[in-house]
């Protein structure tokens, strides 16, 4: 079990409806009846007057996070020109599935992750991070990586030249990239090259059975599975729809450009 955000409410929702129960099916009694010092005028102990308020609210919201919907702050630029540090997304719980929270247990199955797709998942490194990339190759697909471009399957991702521009890093420095649209599976994007870093290729790379390869926008400067390997899909979390709210930290300002923008292409 990670200790992320759902675990934990999920911890906090089990415990309030077990005192809940517990106390409607123990202790209720004894009030009603005087026993042992119960009376009706007596307050709830704080824990059980707390589990009873909060249970129905934990319930619901748990619920919503577990099985339909979240929201995500992208803390990195590996995803950019698509998605900016400080931008805020709501990320479909549905779509790869239902799990059950805590063990992580598929209840229902809907669909498989689909190349071009932007997707939560945790970090096979350290499973109780969280990570948002790009799936450029699913299950069987042959991937590689020429002189910083993708080819799936023999098949290049095109990519088209469209400007310069300047990436600002977290401490607030810039440094010059690239930016291309590439189409990948028919699914067109816009990724950064930087040209002063040299290319990392490698060819022919199968993604094994029950596993993906990701990747994020930012080529040159993204942690993915170039460097740590396959994603397996039991990490993965949901699919990115939409970025709902944009914080610029560097400028200290909202980016209301980027708000409603879908990441649904």
């Amino acid at each position: 079990m990670y200790f992320d955000f759902l675990n934990i409410l999920a911890l906090a929702t089990i415990f309030a409806g077990v005192v809940w129960v517990v106390d409607d099916l123990w202790c209720a009694g004894k009030r009603r009846s005087g026993a042992t010092g119960f009376s009706e005028q007596k307050k709830y102990p704080i824990v059980i007057e707390y589990s009873r308020s909060l249970f129905p609210v934990l319930l619901i919201v748990l619920l919503i996070r577990a099985f339909l919907i979240q929201p995500y702050r992208v803390p990195t630029g590996s995803l950019e020109p698509t998605i900016m540090p400080g931008d805020m997304i709501l990320v479909n719980q549905y779509d790869y599935g239902l799990r059950l929270p805590i063990w992580n247990k598929e209840l229902i199955h809907v669909r498989e992750p689909k190349t071009g797709e932007i997707a939560l998942f945790r970090w096979p490194v350290s499973p109780g991070v969280t990570f948002v990339k790009r799936v450029i190759g699913v299950p069987g697909d042959h991937i590689s990586y020429i002189n910083k471009m993708l080819y799936v399957n023999g098949k290049p991702a095109t990519q088209a030249r469209l400007n310069d521009a300047m990436e600002m890093s977290d401490n607030g420095s810039a440094s010059k990239v690239q930016v291309y649209e590439e189409v990948l599976a028919g699914v067109k994007h816009r990724i950064y090259i930087r040209p002063d870093r040299p290319a990392e290729d490698f060819k022919n790379l199968v993604v094994p059975v029950g596993t993906y390869f990701m990747m994020g926008d930012n080529r040159d400067d993204s942690d993915d599975s170039r460097s740590w390997g396959f994603v397996p899909s039991d990490d993965f979390i949901g699919r990115g729809i939409l970025i709902f709210m944009s914080w610029d930290s560097n400028a200290h300002r909202v980016r209301w450009d980027r708000i409603g923008q879908s990441l649904q292409k």
